[in-house]
């Protein structure tokens, strides 16, 4: 008897489940750890509702298809590489951060890590040094999620000199050979995103999950302020409160406006008045609520209060004309 025919005979027989096999989705859910992570992000970023249903549904197409492994009902990984299009400020890299986890406690990925980079950290100046850093990049984020800020700067067309076109195809070639072992997420301004796709249909085609971050509105950036400023032991007072709505609906018209980044700087700013503040109160006692406390005053200190002047997130100087909003 031959050794192949001796192995088959000693071979356990194949159990199949009946079809009607009882499922326990919610145990594996609490098992995984994920709704974990799906509560961070609630609770880190407010609104972005539609942004977050997308990571609801792909966590349980994960959590589904990990399941029916356990039951013997194989098929091929689901392609999840990503694009992100929104302004700045909009929760980007916070949700691929969380989206990485998810990841990997759904067994997609091995690590879990986020390696975020932009195009001077995969495009070589000279000949020759464009692939080994594109694949050092890669090589660096293998097991995670690679993040890639501002990805349409990768292609330029009107350079011929230019060596994005061979980072591209590198990327290319990683996204359809391993999207067991990394995901891509692609991210920037939608319209430039839309062309760079356009002009990139080898990338496109590659891009399973285009989810779009919308601005923030006054209410919500006001939410988010004072989140911010709990983190750190800080709060508003009432006329604070109402000044930095008002800050906050000016500054939504003018350019440069970048969501809750524009928010983080005008409250890091308001903290260096309050501190001022605090010090020129001519030998005033100073208590643990004062020094808790942003005053209405550190925050209409700002030039976005002045006519005609653009509080530029750290350079408050430049007299340049608010974006009027057809």
């Amino acid at each position: 008897m031959s050794d192949t025919t001796e192995t088959e005979e000693n071979e356990a027989p194949k159990i199949v489940l009946p079809d009607d096999t009882p499922v326990d989705l919610q145990k594996e859910l609490r098992l995984s750890n994920v709704q974990e992570v799906l509560d961070q992000l609630d609770k880190e970023l407010i609104g972005l509702k539609p942004v977050k249903t997308r990571i609801r549904e792909t966590a349980a197409l994960l959590l589904v298809d990990r399941v029916r492994n356990k039951m013997d009902l194989s098929a091929s990984s689901p392609t999840l590489h990503m694009s992100f299009t929104g302004n700045p400020g909009t929760g980007k890299t916070t949700v691929a951060l969380r989206m990485a986890e998810i990841l990997h406690r759904l067994d997609y990925v091995r690590t879990g890590q986020l390696v975020t980079v932009t195009r001077d950290d995969l495009v070589g100046q000279y000949i020759g040094h464009t692939a080994p850093k594109t694949k050092d990049v890669i090589k660096k984020a293998m097991g995670g999620v690679l993040f890639i800020d501002e990805a349409y700067y990768l292609y330029k067309p009107e350079n011929e000199r230019d060596y994005g076109a061979e980072s591209i195809e590198i990327l290319l070639q990683v996204m359809e050979n391993n999207r067991d072992d990394l995901v891509v997420v692609l991210a920037g301004y939608k319209d430039k995103m839309d062309t760079f796709f356009y002009s990139n249909p080898g990338m496109r085609s590659r891009i399973a999950h285009h989810i779009g971050f919308p601005d923030y509105s006054a209410e919500e950036l006001m939410a988010i302020a004072k989140l911010m400023l709990a983190e750190q032991n800080y709060r508003l007072s009432e006329e604070a409160a109402k000044a930095l709505f008002e800050y906050t609906k000016r500054r939504m018209t003018m350019i440069h406006f970048a969501n809750a980044r524009s928010v983080r700087n005008a409250l890091d700013r308001a903290r260096l008045r309050q501190a001022n503040r605090l010090f020129n109160s001519a030998g005033k006692a100073v208590t643990k609520v004062d020094l808790m406390t942003i005053e209405a005053e550190d925050i209409l200190a700002s030039r976005v209060f002045q006519e005609g002047s653009l509080d530029l997130d750290g350079d408050e100087g430049a007299d340049v004309e608010p974006v009027v909003e057809s």
